[in-house]
C-alpha cells in the first residue's frame, strides 16, 4: 500500500514540473540570412528611427519650395466694452459732454497677403535636396551597419553550433576513453587512477558542453534583437557559410567601393551642402525686397439707444437754438436779413429709424478700411563684419568636408587592401588548420591503439585527445575568422561578396 502511495506522488509531483516546462517551449522557425536582413530592416528600432528622417527631409523640400510662394493671413475676432466713462488724459468723456456711455459690441476681420523675397530664399530648394542626399545617404550607412550587425551575429550562431558540435564530440571522446580505461582495469592493464582521470575528463567535457550551450543560446538571442523580435523564439539557420577561394581583385573593389560605400557618400553629399552653404552665406551682400497688402473691416453697435438718440436730439435742438439766435441778429440790423426757417431743424421719426438701423451692425455688417499695399527695397550695408565672418566660417566647413573626403578615400584604399590581405590570410590559415586537424585526429586513434596494447600511459591519450580538441578549435577559429575578414570587406565595398 506504502509502495502504491509513494508512485502515486512521484507520478504527480513529475506531472506538475514536466508540464511547465512543455508550456514554455517555444516555436522554431527556419531563416536565411536575407530572410534575417528583410525582417531586421522592417523591425530594428535603431534603424527604423534613422529611417523615419527620410519623410522629415522630404517636407524640408517641400517647405523650400513653399518659401517662394507668397504668404497669406486672415483673421477675426469679436469684444465687448462695458458700460461707463472713458477717459482720455486728463479728461473723460463726461468732461466731453459725452456721459452715460451704453456697453458695445465690437468685431472685425482682417486679411494679409505678403511676399519676400531674397538670395538665400532663392537657394533654399537646393540647399534642402542637397540636405536630404545627406539624410539618404547616412540611411544606407545605418543599413550597412545593420547589415554587418545582422551577419554577423548571424555568423556568431554558426560558431557557437559548430564549439557546440566540438564540445559534444569531445564529450563523446572522453566517454569513449572512460570506457577504454574501464576494459584495461578489467583486464588488469592500467590501475583505477586511469578510470578516475577519464571520470574527470568527461565532467569537464559535459561542463564544456554546458557553457557552450548557452553561449548558442545567448547568440540567438542577440540575433532576435538585431532583428527587433522577441526573445521566445527558436531559430534554425539555413544558410550555410562555406570556406572558398577568395577571388578578389583590388582595382575592381576599390572602384565599387568609391561609389557604393556609405560613408563615403555621407560626406559627399555633405560637402555638397556645404557648396550651396557659400552661396547662401553670400545672400547677406545682396538685397532682398518685399511686397505686402491688405484688406479689414470692422463693426460697433451699442447695446442701447438712449444715449445716441439723446445725443440726436441734443444736436437738433442745439441748431434751432443758434438758427432762432441768428434771426434775432439779423432782425436787430440796421438793414435787416431775412430770416432763416428754423422749422427745419427737427428730429424726424425718420431719423430716428436711420440711427436704429446705423447701429445694427454687430457681427457680420462690416465698414471696409482703406486697403493698403507697400513696397520696400533693404539694400544691407555693413552689419559688423559678421557677414565676412559667416561667409569665410562657411568656406572652412567645406574645406573640411573636402579634406574628409579625400581622407575617407585614401582609407578605403588602404583599408580594402589590408582587407584583402586578411581574407587570403584568413582562407589559407583555414586550410592549414584543416590539414593540422586531420593531423591530430590521426595521431589520437593511433594513441587509442597505443593505449590497448599498453604502450603508452593514460596521460599521453589524453593529450592526444586534448591536441585534437585544440585542433578542432583553432580550425573552427580559422573558418570564421574567414568569415569575419569577408563581413568587413563587405562593409567597405557596400555589397555583398558572399557570391
Amino acid at each position: 500500500m506504502k509502495t502504491r502511495i509513494y508512485i502515486w506522488v512521484l507520478a504527480l509531483v513529475t506531472t506538475s514540473f514536466t508540464t511547465p516546462l512543455v508550456a514554455q517551449q517555444v516555436s522554431s522557425r527556419s531563416l536565411s540570412l536575407d530572410e534575417a536582413l528583410d525582417i531586421a530592416r522592417e523591425n530594428n528600432p535603431g534603424f527604423l528611427q534613422s529611417k523615419n528622417d527620410e519623410a522629415l527631409s522630404d517636407w524640408d523640400v517641400r517647405q523650400a519650395y513653399g518659401a517662394l510662394l507668397p504668404s497669406a493671413s486672415a483673421g477675426s475676432g469679436v469684444s465687448w466694452q462695458g458700460p461707463g466713462e472713458q477717459q482720455f488724459g486728463s479728461l473723460t468723456l463726461g468732461d466731453l459732454g459725452f456721459a452715460n456711455q451704453p456697453s458695445y459690441y465690437f468685431s472685425n476681420y482682417n486679411i494679409g497677403l505678403s511676399y519676400a523675397l531674397d538670395w538665400r530664399t532663392l537657394k533654399g530648394p537646393a540647399q534642402a535636396k542637397a540636405q536630404r542626399g545627406v539624410t539618404l545617404a547616412q540611411i544606407d550607412l545605418a543599413e550597412s551597419t545593420l547589415v554587418s550587425n545582422v551577419t554577423n551575429a548571424y555568423v556568431e550562431i554558426l560558431r557557437q553550433q559548430e564549439a557546440l558540435r566540438l564540445a559534444e564530440q569531445q564529450l563523446e571522446n572522453s566517454q569513449f576513453n572512460l570506457r577504454l580505461a574501464q576494459g584495461q582495469l578489467e583486464v588488469g592493464s592500467v590501475t583505477p587512477i586511469d578510470v578516475g582521470q577519464a571520470e574527470v575528463q568527461v565532467g569537464r567535457s559535459e561542463v564544456l558542453v554546458l557553457r557552450t550551450r548557452n553561449l548558442l543560446a545567448t547568440s540567438k538571442m542577440r540575433l532576435l534583437q538585431q532583428l527587433g523580435l522577441r526573445v521566445d523564439e527558436d531559430v534554425e539557420l539555413s544558410t550555410e557559410f562555406t570556406l572558398s577561394e577568395p577571388i578578389l581583385n583590388l582595382e575592381n573593389l576599390t572602384e565599387m567601393s568609391l561609389n557604393r560605400n556609405p560613408t563615403l557618400r555621407a560626406r559627399r553629399r555633405s560637402k555638397e551642402v556645404a557648396d550651396i552653404g557659400i552661396s547662401s552665406a553670400r545672400s547677406s551682400y545682396f538685397p532682398s525686397i518685399s511686397i505686402s497688402t491688405g484688406w479689414s473691416g470692422f463693426t460697433r453697435e451699442a447695446s442701447s439707444m438712449d444715449f445716441q438718440l439723446a445725443q440726436a436730439r441734443a444736436q437738433v435742438a442745439s441748431s434751432v437754438a443758434q438758427c432762432v439766435q441768428t434771426n434775432n441778429l439779423y432782425s436787430r440790423l440796421a438793414d435787416p436779413l431775412p430770416p432763416f426757417d428754423c422749422s427745419r431743424f427737427a428730429f424726424t421719426d425718420e431719423q430716428r429709424q436711420g440711427i436704429i438701423n446705423g447701429n445694427e451692425a454687430f457681427p457680420f455688417n462690416f465698414q471696409g478700411s482703406p486697403p493698403n499695399v507697400s513696397l520696400r527695397l533693404q539694400i544691407p550695408i555693413f552689419q559688423g563684419l559678421s557677414r565676412e565672418r559667416n561667409l569665410q566660417a562657411a568656406r572652412i566647413q567645406r574645406d573640411d568636408l573636402v579634406q574628409q573626403v579625400r581622407e575617407q578615400e585614401l582609407a578605403l584604399e588602404a583599408d580594402l587592401s589590408i582587407g584583402i590581405a586578411n581574407v587570403q590570410t584568413a582562407y589559407e590559415s583555414a586550410l592549414l588548420e584543416e590539414r593540422n586537424r586531420e593531423l591530430a585526429d590521426q595521431q589520437l586513434r593511433l594513441a587509442r591503439e597505443r593505449y590497448q596494447l599498453g604502450a603508452i600511459t593514460f596521460v599521453e591519450l589524453v593529450d592526444a585527445q586534448t591536441l585534437l580538441a585544440q585542433a578542432e578549435r583553432d580550425r573552427i577559429a580559422a573558418v570564421f575568422a574567414y568569415h569575419d575578414a569577408v563581413t568587413g570587406l563587405e562593409v567597405l565595398v557596400g555589397i555583398s561578396l558572399r557570391n
